[in-house]
């Protein structure tokens, strides 16, 4: 298979961002992307991806959907969500990451993550670091958050993370940003570094559609 073939057949079986899977509709507005900001957090733990997903899903159906939501719930109340979503290892230090983080995302940036954006004022390294001064959003946080935030954040395209540029290289798709952002095509970076993400997590996938393999 050539580099083209194996990266939309990679975009076709395992193409869709981890925030569409958490069922959060992405937009540059304050809610979807403070939901995203979860969804970085509880990916970034050494925790199953698909644990972290409900886990989203589950904040979410309890309502705590935005900043001042998660600090007007109790300790306890974020603890019982975490559980429902199976996110039970890291349940209690969770818990109390969520109430500090919305507190500060409240206090710093008006609970507006596009603020964050705005101070950075287009430098992503320095994105990078104010995200991280949110509590449980270590690199490996930040690094999810942006890797998701390009579809609507054109200035942080196209990010490719660690994982995602392990994938790519098992893939033999090689780790140039450019040329990966070529083989997204119409799907876009966000949409191939979530595939390659996986595929750096399966060996199944890169026995599959690595061009030696299958």
């Amino acid at each position: 298979m050539s580099r083209r073939a194996v990266a939309q057949a990679l975009l076709r079986s395992h193409g869709s961002t981890y925030a569409r899977e958490a069922g959060i509709r992405l937009r540059d507005t304050p809610q979807p992307l403070y939901q995203l900001l979860l969804l970085a957090l509880l990916l970034s733990a050494p925790i199953r991806a698909g644990v972290a997903v409900n886990t989203a899903r589950a904040l979410d159906e309890a309502g705590l959907r935005n900043p001042r939501r998660m600090t007007e719930a109790t300790w306890q109340q974020r603890v019982d969500a975490l559980g429902r979503g199976g996110y039970r290892r890291y349940d209690e230090s969770t818990a109390t990451r969520l109430g500090d983080g919305a507190d500060l995302l409240i206090r710093r940036w008006h609970g507006d993550p596009r603020r964050m954006r705005a101070e950075a004022d287009g430098d992503i390294e320095v994105l990078r670091r104010l995200l991280q001064d949110l509590p449980g959003i270590g690199p490996v946080g930040a690094d999810i958050f942006l890797r998701e935030a390009q579809a609507v954040w054109p200035e942080v395209a196209p990010y490719f993370d660690t994982k995602a540029l392990r994938g790519a290289e098992q893939l033999g798709l090689g780790t140039d940003t450019a040329a990966l952002t070529r083989l997204a095509g119409d799907a876009g970076p966000a949409a191939l570094a979530a595939a390659l993400v996986r595929a750096s997590l399966d060996d199944d996938i890169v026995e599959e559609l690595s061009p030696s393999g299958g």
